[in-house]
Formats: C-alpha cells, structure tokens, sequence
C-alpha cells in the first residue's frame, strides 16, 4: 500500500562503483529505478479503482449505517486515487547516497512495496531534508546527491553533487557536470504553459528552511520579484499538511490569492504535490452568497479599505438598537398596554450586557420587552393569571402587528447586506455612524443600494456579518441533537478504522463526516468553504502586501491561532490600502508576534532587466528587498522607442515575433503585453488580428493563450517567458510598483516600446 509518510531509506545499497560513469550507464540504471516506482504507482491506482468499483456495485442497500459506511469508504478510495493520479509528472525527482552505504530515491509521495520496503521517500518526510540542505560543509551523512530528471516516465539526464571528494579519488576529470545546478536552470529554461508548476524537484535552501518552518506563528515571506515566493508558499501549505495532518485536516488550510486568474494559474501545484484539500479563495470571495462583481476608483476602495472602518461599521449597528421619541399604545382585547421609552432603554441596555451579536441580542431585548408588556395587560385583568397560561399573553403579544412594528424599529434584525447598502445609499446614516470621516470622504462613499458588491466592500460585510450574528434559537435543538449524534457516529468510526489499515489516511473524526448521511459527502475544505464562520488551522496569504486593515481583520477571524504564512513585497505594492512597510501594517493585528524570513535570490528574472526594474524602483522610492540574480540571458532588455501612433501594431508585431522564438527555442512557451488599462482593448485586437489566440475567452482572460494582453495588476503573480511592455510611463503615473511588477515578470526577454521618455532609472 502508499505510505504518505514513508521516511526511511530504502534497502538498496552502494553496490555499484561510487564514481561516476558514463551518463548513458547512469541513465540506464536510474531507469530501472523508475520503472519499478511508476510499476507501484499504477499498481495502487489499479488497487483503488478496484476497491472503489466493488464498493459502487453495492448499490444503495441495507440499513443506513451500511449505506454511509460505503459512502465513507468510496470518498476514501476516491480521495486517494485522485493522489495517486496527481503524481504522475516527475514522481521520481532525486537520490540520495548516504554514509552508510544506503541509498533513498526522493520524490512527490512515499511509497512502499508489498512487502513494505520503501521504494520512495516523501519529499516532504524529515529523511528527505538533506536532499535540499546538504552541503560539502555540512554533508548530513550524505556522500552523494544526484538530481533525476525526467519527461514523463522516461528518465532524460542525472546530475550529481558528491558531497564527499574523496570518492573522486583525485580525478579532476570526475568533476565535469557535477555543479547540481542543472535541474534547476533547466526549470527555468523551460517554456512556460498557463499554469504554474512546481518546483519540489528543485528547492534551494533558504527556501526549504521556510518550507519547513514551524506551524507556529505568524511568519511574514519577504522577497523581490522571482525569488520563488508564491512557490515556497504552496509549497509549505503542502509541508504543514503533511507534518501536522491530524491537526490540520479537520481545520483545513486556507489559501488567499490576489485574483481569481491567479488562483487559476497555481491550481495545479498543491495536487501535484499529494494535496487536494486545500481551501482557495480571494478577499473578494471571502464571504459566501456575496458575488463582488462591480469596480469603483482606487481611492474609494482605499477608504473602505482604512481601520477606522471597523469602528463605523460597530457604530452602524449600535444606531439600529434606538429608543423611541414617543410612547407608542397598543390596544389588545379591549386593554391598552404602552411601549415606553424607558422600558425600551432599559431593555436595550440589559441585552448589550449580554455582549451577544446584534441579532442574538436582540431575542433578549424582544423577550424582555415583551415581558414588560405582559404584566401591563395582566396588572388590567381582575383576576390572577397562572404561570401556564402567562405564555398565550406572551405569544398574543408577540405576533399582534403594531407590537411587532414597534419592537422592530427600536431594534431590527438586520443581514449584513442591509446594514452596510444602507450606509452608502442613505447619508444621515453614514453621517452618524462615521463622524471621523470627512464630509468628503463620505461623499465618496456614497451609491445606489442596488450597485453591486465590489472587493473592498467584502471585509466590511465580513465585519458586519461578525457583529449582527444570526438568530440561532430555531437552531440550537437541533445542534443539540446533532451534537449527541455526532458522537456516536465518531465512536462506531473509531471502531471501523481499528479493524482497517485506513487510519494512515483518514481520523475518525473526518470518516464519521463522511459516514453522515443526507446529502452529498463534503470534503473538510467544502464545507469550510462554505462556512463563513469557519476557523481554519493555518492560513496562507499571497501578494499579502496588498490586504487592506479592514482585509486583514476578516482573515485574522478564520485563524484565532495566528498561524500564518504571509507571503509579500511590500516593493510591489499596487494598492493604496496596502502595506508600504511590513511593521505599519501587522502591528496593530498582529502586536508584533510575527517574524519575517527573506528569499534574497531571483531566480526568474535576467539579471540585466533585475538590474533596470530595481534601479526604477530605488527612482520611485520603493522599499525593496535586496536581491543577487541566479542568472543572465543576452540580450535580456530591449528599448525601443516608437512614434505614438505605431505604438499598437509594433507591439503587436513584437509579441508575435516574441512568441515564434520561443516556441522555436522550447515548442512552448507564453508571451505578455502589459499595460495601462485604457489601451487593453486596443492591443487585445491587434494581436487577435495578427493571428494569435484570442486573449480572453468570454471577458475572462485566458492564461492557457499564447499571447495575453493584461495589466500590469492583473501579471502580478504570474510570469512569462518574454514580456511586450508598451509605454511604461505611463504605468508608472498610476503607480511605480505596478511598473516594478511588470518589469519583473518574463523568465527571457523585456521588450520595452516607448514613444514618451522613459521613466528614470531603467536605463543605466
């Protein structure tokens, strides 16, 4: 069977010659090697689909404790044969020769064979650390590190790194292709596709000690553009699921990108790395049943996006609990009982003690106030009421209308959606709720109640929708119940994994989930995902450096353990919400309980254009990270300058031209045109006109086309083999980190078109 966590070294030894031979002999034997890893994989996949199959033909008989079982057992079977398939590229990436004449193969998942002997060691297992720390220095029992590199399940080169001379025995000759840097500068050579891979095969090690930093705590990834920060990022959220499953798999882990395009470009790394469980999400969809469709200007999001925001919102709810001006009567059954101011202050007062939500609060305030009202009527009655018959006063009281009116204008239950449209749509109401804020800025504010949801409205939902809670009392008989079934479902799960090998796999907790019937079986990160209430065990924010203060408070919400990892350059800083300096922006949430780790090597990016987008950003004043380039490509920058009105179809010219080399070079590849939004539609035709795939497919852009036409907002995060970038002035008036993240983003070539002066600093 897989062992997910196999870390031992295998039971082949060094039999062979320790130098090194002809790389025809070498290859040969490395084969052999993954011939009979992938002979196991297809192996377990058969297993699986077999136990599957059998567990399908059932059919939906027998009693319910049966047909759950088999449910529970089928999404077991599914969930590990997705693994299983999501390993196939590069399942075999490394080898380790050890002192004690042991050799380990390194790879994407831990596998055994029958018998148990561990073909593959987990790269994420503490037995495989010296594949990406071992050094000359400090070998770590490791004589040998070899790098295997395959395409499909054929084995193309091997690269060694002898971590011991002495098995040189001398022979200079021996140490021709042993720099073991090969596999890495092969990643980078190769053409880009519209998605993001992996890098497992090739982690360095300031970024493995990040991989593998501890779970917890706040951990802040600084590093400039190219430095891998987005990978080491995925790449953790798949460590710290492995290390911490049980921990982790009933809390999940939340991953938070910058766009949907973006989480569409990464969204086949964590698979590829053993992982499927993973919640993604943008702020913008950070909170369920809220679509955040509409735009608005930057300096509107902006005020949105300030801390004070917190305090408005807090306001807004305490204005919907009010007391009347006047006294409001009431006649029922020929008897008159009065709403009084006071009694309503009273009431309100007592139901802010209780330090509920506002809508919970408010089953206080309604039952206090319908007390009241019961001993006015009873007090008119000529007789004594018994305690039994005190609750048909009470319910007569409750659903006569004007009672009802009166209740609900002293304190209304209200959706988050309502608190927050009627801020903007009705300005009394912002007025008193938001006294700090200019009469400017609230002008700013202000829109129809129809307009839709944009991105900076999400965390003030989030906000509302923490401090109006839900009038749960329907509910809480249920949960009741729920609850004492919900135990003996995790008790009979503990008994079926006691008579199973599925332990390994799964905790009797997530299989009585699963055992649960009533509806389709959701995974832990569907029903987080669906939950907005949910509290994740770790969280993982890219492009951090763009979260606004408002945006933070509602991630800070779904992880009360402070467990993140908060990945960022606060260099390339689009936002005007965003943080400019890492301290300015975390304090204030985080009280200084996060620690910060740099990645200082660009990996991506040309050495030469590294060099002008830094020299541009120092111009700009940018606080950017220090950074030591991996490598340099010829010719990597060239400017152009181009008359305005040629602008168009010379950089549709060059893309296309941009686009034949490279797949010349490598068959693959991508290409970008970057630049301000108001000439996107324009650029999107010409190179439809040239020929090319159209760049969007349905107003969506597209990152599997050969050629994409985007802003330079929309490439961050992304990267391409060479970049079109049409007149960087301009990108620069609207914002100089946008321009630093545009430079950044071509693995080859930056070609620069310009009919205006450039911007200072890109060239030397």
């Amino acid at each position: 069977m897989m062992d997910g966590r196999s870390c031992g070294p295998t039971t082949s030894s060094l039999q062979e010659d320790t130098r090194v031979t002809s790389p025809d002999d070498e290859i040969a034997l490395e084969q052999q090697q993954v011939d009979v890893v992938y002979g196991r994989l297809d192996e377990l996949r058969a297993q699986n689909r077999s136990r599957l199959a059998a567990v399908r033909r059932e059919g939906p008989c027998g009693s319910p404790q049966n047909r759950s079982e088999r449910d529970a057992f089928a999404t077991l079977y599914e969930d590990r044969l997705a693994q299983l398939e999501a390993v196939e590229e590069r399942l075999v990436f490394g080898r380790l020769d050890l002192d004690d004449g042991a050799r380990r193969y390194v790879g994407r998942i831990g596998l055994t064979d029958v018998e148990q002997t561990p073909l593959l060691t987990d790269w994420r297992a503490p037995a495989a650390r010296a594949f990406y720390r071992a050094t000359a220095a400090h070998p770590d029992g490791v004589q040998r590190r070899r790098h295997v590199v395959t395409r499909g399940r054929t084995v193309t080169s091997v690269e060694d790194e002898v971590l011991d001379l002495d098995l040189l025995d001398g022979d200079p000759d021996a140490l021709s292709g042993l720099s073991g840097e090969g596999a890495l500068l092969a990643g980078l050579r190769a053409g880009r596709t519209g998605r993001m891979g992996d890098i497992v095969a090739t982690i360095q090690s300031e970024q493995d000690a990040i991989i593998r930093s501890e779970l917890n705590g706040a951990l802040v990834v600084q590093g400039g553009p190219g430095t891998g920060k987005t990978a080491v990022a995925l790449h953790r959220a798949a460590y710290l699921l492995y290390a911490h499953r049980r921990l982790l798999e009933r809390s999940g882990v939340l991953l938070v990108g910058p766009s949907r395009t973006f989480l569409r470009y990464i969204d086949q790394v964590l698979p590829s790395l053993g992982e499927t469980g993973v919640v993604t999400t943008t702020i913008a969809d950070l909170v369920p049943g809220v679509e955040a469709t509409g735009t608005e200007p930057e300096h509107v999001a902006a005020i949105k996006g300030r801390a004070v925001m917190a305090r408005v919102i807090a306001r807004a709810v305490s204005d919907r609990q009010r007391v009347p001006a006047e006294p409001t009567s009431v006649r029922i059954d020929g008897r008159t009982v009065v709403v009084r101011p006071n009694d309503v202050a009273q009431a309100i007062a007592r139901a802010r003690r209780l330090h509920r939500p506002h809508n919970l609060a408010r089953v206080a305030f309604v039952r206090d106030m319908l007390s009241r009202l019961a001993s006015q009527y009873v007090d008119q009655l000529a007789f004594e009421v018994p305690a039994d018959e005190r609750a048909e006063i009470l319910e007569e009281l409750r659903s006569t209308r004007e009672i009802r009116v009166a209740l609900n204008l002293a304190w209304m239950p209200l959706t988050p959606q309502k608190l927050v449209a009627d801020l903007y749509a009705k300005p009394w109401r912002l007025e008193s709720a938001a006294p700090q804020l200019s009469p400017g800025d609230r002008a700013l504010l202000a829109r129809d109640p129809d307009a839709p949801w944009t991105p900076a409205d999400v965390p003030l939902l989030d906000e509302a929708a923490e401090l109006l809670g839900e009038d749960d009392q329907a509910a809480k008989a249920q949960a009741r119940a729920a609850a004492a079934a919900r135990q003996r479902e995790v008790s009979y799960a503990r008994q079926v994994l006691e008579q199973t090998s599925a332990g390994a796999f799964v905790s009797a907790e997530l299989l009585a989930d699963r055992f649960s019937a009533g509806g389709p079986v959701l995974t832990t990160a569907e029903r987080a995902a669906a939950d907005r209430s949910w509290t994740y065990g770790h969280v993982v924010v890219d492009e951090a450096q763009e979260l606004s203060s408002m945006a933070w408070r509602a991630l800070l919400r779904r992880v009360p353990t402070r467990s993140l990892t908060i990945v960022g350059d606060v260099a390339q800083t689009s936002s005007a919400a965003g943080a400019r300096q890492w301290a300015t922006m975390l304090d204030p949430v985080l009280r200084g309980t996060w620690r910060q780790a740099d990645l200082t090597v660009n990996y991506r990016t040309p050495a030469s254009v590294a060099d002008a987008a830094g020299r541009v950003a120092d111009a700009a004043g940018l606080s950017r990270s220090p950074l030591t380039s991996a490598r340099e490509v010829p010719d990597a920058l060239e400017l152009t300058r181009v008359d305005d009105e040629q602008l168009v179809r010379t950089a549709a010219s060059t893309a296309v031209d941009a686009l034949r080399a490279v797949q010349d070079e490598s068959g693959a590849g991508r290409v970008a045109v970057v630049a301000v939004e108001s000439r996107v539609p324009e650029l999107r035709d010409a190179i439809e006109a040239a020929g090319c795939t159209p760049p969007t497919t349905n107003g969506v852009l597209d990152l599997d086309a050969p050629v994409v036409v985007l802003t330079a907002r929309q490439s961050k995060g992304l990267e391409f083999d060479q970049v079109v970038l049409v007149e960087p002035s301009e990108i620069l008036a609207g914002s100089a980190g946008d321009l630093y993240v545009a430079m950044t983003r071509t693995t080859r070539t930056l070609h620069v078109l310009h009919a205006r002066e450039l911007p200072a600093g890109l060239v030397d």
